[in-house]
């Protein structure tokens, strides 16, 4: 199967440099390149690409601006960010917004296709260890989203699903929240795929994200 990417950059050596470096992949095929956010709606409409490449600073219109907007529509591609940043808040954004992760710029070629490849067969690009690298940084943020409206969404989940999502929260992988739990791997995923379901995200980084506005990781799990 061939994914299809979408590179969108304001630079165009970045943008021909990512060119040369995945264009060697043979389950690759770059379909359109663009370099501003207001071109990414016409560009996934003309090439329906499965994974975007996206810059988060453009000009006119930034990459998370595009990100939220793309994320929105019914059956759009994945977003990967590209970044020179590992977790500032325009990443955090990003990831709330729906991206599937990001890569930095200097990022060694065989791991951004990896990467893409990754994001085109449904898994974040994220590990546990970046996930909790992220909660880190988001923790010592001083505004967040309202607690009660993150916990509203997570009451909607049943007991055993609800800790599954702390434990993706606090950036456990499913072989190590299966261990903790004492569920089989397989039933682990189950729940991860029931709890993206019924709180409509995207990945586990979002779940982790809302765990983390609900006050449950840490000194702020309220119990």
């Amino acid at each position: 199967m061939t994914i299809r990417l979408l590179i969108v950059d304001d630079d165009p050596l970045v943008r021909a440099g990512l060119t040369l470096m995945l264009g060697g992949a043979e389950d690759l095929e770059i379909v359109g390149e663009g370099a501003d956010g207001r071109e990414v709606p016409e560009l996934v409409a003309r090439y329906a690409p499965d994974v975007v490449l996206m810059d988060i600073r453009m000009p006119h219109v930034d990459g998370l601006t595009a990100t939220e907007l793309l994320r929105a529509r019914p059956g759009a591609p994945e977003v990967v960010v590209l970044t020179t940043f590992h977790a500032d808040e325009q990443v955090l954004r990003a990831l709330r917004a729906g991206a599937a992760g990001f890569v930095l710029k200097d990022t060694a070629p065989a791991e951004i296709v990896a990467a893409v490849r990754r994001v085109a067969a449904g898994d974040p690009v994220l590990s546990p260890a970046v996930t909790r690298q992220l909660m880190t940084h988001v923790a010592g943020q001083p505004e967040r989203p309202p607690r009660t409206a993150a916990a509203d969404r997570l009451a909607g989940l049943a007991d055993r699903e609800r800790e599954v999502a702390v434990a993706v929260g606090r950036g456990l992988s499913n072989a190590e929240i299966a261990a903790e739990l004492y569920m089989s791997v397989p039933t682990v995923k189950t729940h991860v795929s029931r709890v993206l379901a019924k709180l409509g995200l995207n990945n586990r980084v979002q779940v982790a994200l809302l765990v983390h506005d609900a006050g449950l990781l840490g000194e702020d799990d309220p119990s």
